[in-house]
């Protein structure tokens, strides 16, 4: 009979767990969390000091007795819940419902970082009691979430559509794409123009391409804002000789890249696999839990996933070194500058993890690859040469900047041209980054200040600025990350939240909002300008990791947040009460019945549906007319969505017209031009790209 009971979350832990483990010991899986607050009602009593009402989940019951039934049979017990915040409060959660079945033994807490024989033999060495400045922090943030989505999610349903939701975290999300999609639509591009010459060295057979900088006298290079502006600078050198001024060399040290976190191995595994933060999370968590490797059983391929630090372990550090040195060589090995400064700093970080980082540094991606899945794969050899690289040493580069200099008729103009080459690749011969490469602009190696140059041509070329770009689920990680948004759990489980709500779309890589999403953010930005504040939100964090850290308590944060929810709720209620929301009837005749079809809500946005339902099931799709003739045929312009259900303007006579744009057209003609005009912010712009006519929008009441 075994006497030492392990628990852990999941059937995949606890199996990569028993092999390390003799016949003393039992692992059994919770599942994930067996109490929560209840689906049926809020679960908090305001009255009585915020206390919070945990049930068991429904259909734990079975397993919650086979729990019992194990505990009573074991000497000691261990729980070994994930080692965060919301691991911690399963383990409180697993105590206070393994209850009576205890008998007075003694269970204690212990957590490993990955799972490997070590760790978790060193883990069962060194057990503690469940630290209830975790368990109140993540009490603090379940209890703020529901406070927010049970208050604020009814008012939704009752001025848009059931199912919908708000969230603390997901509506500042939310705000935060509506806020980009604003600037975006509001921006207007500036005209700049860029000049470059061609020129012909002596003795060489390739000619060097070099950017206009300014004249002598400017001190930073010069943006060129209009045609008339380049051709000037060309005129002033029609009839000039060029040299070579300058010639400088120099060195530049590419730092290493550090481990992963949770926030950059999200970002990378987009940019790099394409993969979604909810895939990057769920693959992980596979690799994390334990893989099938043949001939060594299940095994735990990285650390644990979430986790906001880049320390490593010693043990790791000196692995790492001996790899690196034997495979590369000791001039590739390097003892990180960051270690010292990351153990200092891990006390100030949540729970002082470690990075995302593969267990055993010489189980290379290549040498598991054949029991791996193609995703599996992926991620592990990117999170494998993240780590390697970040105990390498720094990549060496030698740059050459030459300065070209003209004496024209007014100015003594100035050409650039800077070329680089890599001297040593250090960590870049494991892994490399798109942005480091391409730094070559061509440049002849024997260019030197006595060069004779001859200028080929002059090539000016027209741009415009560009709006900031749509966030990608990366890009919104990285903003959450920077604001203090959210904590390394959240990230995914937000984007993942907002986007089966279709407040939000995928097209490409990049975000956009739907109708639906553009209604609740108004509502929210309108009723909760504080719940949507991006800094209020990330002071919440702040005052969480507080309670983590024993200085702050969960229930002041609890008493000074709900008073003003509250509040906030009530007045919204007797604002939104004022609102019709009454289906809007439309003078779209159901062919079926007759009757006047009305607009209501889907998961899509607005469609048209007879009243007559159930008894008359038509509908069909709702397009609304904004009151401007389309520029190519006459007919209506009405709003649109595309098949993922981004908003745009288009022809109602699609698809023999194709006309179609992303701003709202405006009723007024270009003065300039006669063509439609679109409203971009508080500006109307032409339509037409080659009149660039730009003038301020009237407001409402001038109209």
């Amino acid at each position: 009979m075994a006497k030492n009971l392990i628990i852990v979350e999941s059937p995949a832990k606890s199996k990569t767990i028993k092999k390390f483990l003799g016949s003393n010991y039992q692992v059994v899986a919770s599942q994930g969390h067996v109490r929560d607050l209840p689906k049926s009602q809020m679960g908090i009593d305001i009255e009585h000091d915020y206390e919070p009402k945990y049930i068991t989940i429904r259909g734990k019951g079975e397993l919650l007795s086979a729990l019992r039934k194990e505990a009573k049979k074991a000497d000691r017990i261990y729980l070994a819940t994930d080692p965060d915040r919301e691991g911690e409060a399963i383990s409180w959660h697993l105590l206070a419902a393994l209850g009576s079945s205890l008998d007075g033994r003694k269970v204690q807490r212990i957590t490993f970082n990955e799972i490997t024989k070590n760790a978790v033999r060193e883990a069962i060495k060194n057990p503690r009691d469940i630290d209830m400045n975790l368990v109140d922090a993540q009490q603090a943030r379940r209890i703020m979430d529901r406070m927010v989505g049970y208050r604020i999610s009814p008012l939704l349903w009752a001025k848009v559509k059931r199912g919908l939701s708000a969230g603390r975290v997901q509506s500042v999300a939310l705000r935060m794409i509506g806020d980009r999609e604003d600037e975006i639509n509001s921006f207007i591009p500036e005209e700049y123009w860029t000049l470059d010459a061609i020129f012909d060295v002596k003795g060489e057979k390739t000619p060097i391409t070099a950017h206009y900088y300014g004249t002598t006298a400017d001190k930073a290079a010069v943006k060129i804002k209009d045609e008339a502006t380049a051709q000037a600078i060309q005129d002033d050198l029609s009839k000039t000789s060029f040299a070579v001024s300058e010639v400088k060399k120099s060195e530049r040290v590419k730092k290493v890249p550090l481990p992963f976190t949770t926030s950059t191995l999200q970002q990378e595994a987009s940019k790099t696999l394409n993969f979604s933060t909810q895939k990057t999370m769920r693959i992980a968590q596979q690799l994390y839990e334990g893989v099938d490797i043949k001939g060594q059983g299940t095994v735990g391929l990285i650390t644990y996933l979430r986790t906001d630090s880049t320390r490593t372990s010693d043990e790791a550090n000196d692995a790492a070194r001996e790899f690196i040195t034997a495979k590369f060589g000791e001039d590739y090995t390097a003892v990180s500058s960051t270690d010292k400064k990351e153990k200092a700093k891990a006390v100030k970080i949540q729970d002082a993890h470690e990075a995302i980082r593969p267990t055993d540094i010489t189980r290379t991606a290549e040498a598991v690859k054949a029991d791996l899945s193609r995703d599996q794969y992926r991620l592990y050899q990117l999170i494998w040469k993240r780590f390697a690289a970040s105990r390498m040493s720094a990549a060496k580069y030698e740059t050459t900047q030459v300065r070209i200099e003209g004496k024209g008729k007014q100015n003594t103009h100035v050409f650039t041209v800077s070329a680089s080459h890599v001297k040593f690749d250090g960590f870049m011969a494991v892994y490399t980054n798109d942005e480091e490469e391409g730094m070559n602009s061509g440049m002849t190696k024997g260019l030197d200040e006595k060069s004779k140059l001859k200028l080929s041509k002059f090539n000016p070329q027209q741009h415009f600025t560009q709006p900031a770009p749509h966030y990608t689920e990366a890009s919104l990680v990285r903003a959450l990350e920077e604001q203090g948004i959210g904590r390394p759990s959240t990230y995914a489980p937000t984007i993942t939240t907002i986007m089966a709500r279709r407040y939000v779309v995928k097209e490409e890589k990049n975000l956009y909002m739907t109708e639906i999403g553009e209604v609740v953010n108004k509502i929210m930005k309108d009723e909760f300008p504080q719940i949507v504040d991006p800094s209020f939100t990330a002071n919440l964090e702040s005052l969480l990791d507080g309670v983590a850290d024993g200085k702050v308590k969960w229930k002041t944060i609890i008493e000074n947040f709900y008073p003003d929810l509250d509040e906030a709720v009530k007045k919204a209620e007797g604002e939104l009460a004022k609102v019709t929301i009454a289906d809007e009837e439309t003078e779209e005749i159901c062919e079926n019945c007759g009757r006047h079809m009305v607009i209501k809500y889907g998961p899509h946005g607005k469609f048209l549906a007879c009243p007559g339902f159930p008894e008359c099931r038509n509908t069909k799709p709702y397009f609304e007319k904004i009151g401007v003739a389309c520029p190519k045929c006459g007919k209506d312009i009405v709003i649109k969505k595309t098949r993922k259900g981004r908003k745009y303007y288009g022809c109602m006579g699609n698809p023999e017209c194709d006309f179609m744009v992303w701003q709202k057209p405006s009723d007024k003609k270009c003065p300039k031009c006669g063509s439609l005009m679109l409203e971009k912010g508080k500006k109307l712009v032409c339509w037409n790209e080659d009149c660039g006519y730009v003038e301020d929008m009237p407001d409402k009441e001038d109209k």
